[in-house]
């Protein structure tokens, strides 16, 4: 019961990965925000859990976050803990041939969305004594994919970001770290696999992308994402741990 008495905000909350982390913070003892823009998904899954609540927010919109987050802290009073976990892919296109509306909304939600949580996060902790935040970042932010620029861009700027955010508030008690995951088996890739041609030949293209075979789960991630929480991690902040099982080492 690493998380006994303790407040997670989980962005992205209502599905994948946010969701796996929210059942995990759970389990293991947490009262359990659970943030999204999909209302009705945020609702099921704080209604699946002992002490949940859910709260409406797109992080594109610094208003919406900043609500958020003051709806968390009325309910319960502190936050600490930030699974800062909202993302998209967008289109995936030749960088000369991009939506300049595609590169501006995955900059709006990856870039911008990152930082408001920050902000009002962090803003809430400081009131708390400090806490624990993980962005969630990608290997593309680290060894770069084709056709997925706008995406890169953002990931690679959290990044740089979690590093910032890190030295700012060291001393202040506040760490921030960032996971780095591979493809993810969430039920999105799950229906990607199963909406290809052969999904037989696409699930085993996608198992053999990493050096070591398969796909990660939800869960995996989610595992990293509370050990960074934990007080196990005390010393660690300003990193971003890939989950690849290998990608970034090649």
């Amino acid at each position: 019961m690493r998380f006994q008495d303790r407040v997670a905000f989980v962005i992205g909350g209502a599905s994948g990965i946010g969701e796996a982390t929210a059942r995990r913070f759970a389990a293991e003892g947490a009262k359990v925000v659970i943030a999204d823009v999909d209302p009705e998904g945020a609702e099921r899954v704080a209604g699946a859990l002992p002490d949940a609540y859910p709260v409406v927010v797109d992080t594109a919109e610094a208003a919406s976050v900043e609500q958020g987050i003051a709806d968390a802290m009325q309910r319960y009073g502190r936050i600490d803990i930030i699974f800062n976990n909202a993302g998209i892919d967008g289109q995936q296109q030749p960088l000369h041939e991009m939506d300049v509306e595609n590169w501006e909304r995955v900059r709006r939600i990856n870039g911008d969305g990152v930082f408001h949580v920050l902000k009002y996060g962090i803003e809430a902790m400081l009131r708390g004594g400090g806490g624990a935040v993980i962005n969630t970042s990608s290997t593309t932010a680290l060894a770069a994919q084709e056709n997925i620029s706008p995406y890169t861009f953002t990931k690679a700027g959290i990044v740089g970001l979690t590093r910032s955010a890190a030295i700012e508030y060291a001393a202040r008690n506040i760490r921030v770290n960032a996971v780095a995951p591979t493809v993810v088996m969430t039920p999105l890739v799950e229906h990607f696999i199963n909406s290809a041609p052969d999904p037989g030949q696409m699930r085993r293209q996608m198992e053999s992308f990493n050096p070591k075979p398969g796909i990660p789960t939800p869960d995996d991630i989610a595992g990293v994402v509370a050990f960074l929480a934990s007080d196990e991690a005390a010393w660690i902040t300003g990193h971003t741990i890939p989950i690849d099982g290998g990608y970034v080492a090649r």
